[in-house]
C-alpha cells in the first residue's frame, strides 16, 4: 500500500512520518515514535488505555488514524513532563491518592482528566466520574482514581499563573505558527 507523508506535531514536537493511509494513531505513536505510554488494550475504543489528547481533546488513538491527526497537536502521557521531568498535578495526584496499582490504564484516565479539567476546571465528583465513564481500570475500584483527580483540581487551582499557561499544565500546547 502507498504511504502518505503526515505533519504531526506531538507532545510540542514536529515531525513527519510517511504511513500506510489505514495507520492507527495509536501504532503511529507507539511503534513509529516510540511513545509507550499509550497503551494498547481492548483496540475497539472502550477501555481507555489508548487515551491521548487531540486538540486538548481526550480521543481513543485506537481508532482514530493517524492522517486524521494531520496538522493538529497530539498529547499523550510523555508530553505532560514539567521542565526537568516533572510530573504533572496530576501525576502527582494519581502516585499520592493511590490512583494506581498496575499502571497500564493510568496514562488514559490522566489525559482523560486533563482534557475535563482544562474545560471544568471546579469539575465535581460526579461530573468526574461521568467523564471517566469511558476508562476501566481492573485494579483499583476507582475510588483513589476520582480522590487523585479532585486533588489535582484543587492543586491547579492555586497553583501561580505562569504555572497554569505553561504547556503541559492547563491548555493546549501552543502550535507552531506554521500549522495554524
Amino acid at each position: 500500500m502507498a504511504r502518505v507523508l503526515l505533519r504531526i506535531t506531538v507532545n510540542g514536537e514536529d515531525h513527519e512520518v510517511a504511513v500506510e493511509p489505514r495507520r492507527l494513531l495509536a501504532d503511529l505513536l507507539r511503534d513509529d515514535l516510540d511513545l509507550t505510554g499509550t497503551k494498547r488494550g481492548c483496540e475497539t475504543a472502550v477501555c481507555g488505555a489508548c487515551t491521548v489528547l487531540v486538540d486538548g481533546r481526550s480521543v481513543k488513538s485506537c481508532l482514530m488514524l493517524a492522517l486524521q491527526a494531520r496538522g493538529r497537536s497530539v498529547t499523550t502521557i510523555e508530553g505532560l513532563r514539567g521542565d526537568g521531568g516533572a510530573l504533572h498535578p496530576l501525576q502527582e495526584s494519581f502516585v499520592e491518592h493511590g490512583g494506581l496499582q498496575c499502571g497500564y490504564c493510568t496514562p488514559g484516565f490522566i489525559l482523560s482528566a486533563k482534557a475535563l479539567l482544562d474545560r471544568v476546571p471546579d469539575a465535581a465528583e460526579a461530573q468526574i466520574r461521568e467523564h471517566l465513564s469511558g476508562n476501566l481500570c481492573r485494579c483499583t475500584g476507582y475510588v483513589g482514581i476520582v480522590e487523585s483527580i479532585l486533588a489535582a483540581a484543587r492543586k491547579l487551582a492555586t497553583a501561580p499563573p505562569a504555572d497554569i499557561r505553561r504547556p503541559g499544565l492547563r491548555g493546549e500546547s501552543p502550535r507552531p505558527s506554521h500549522l495554524t
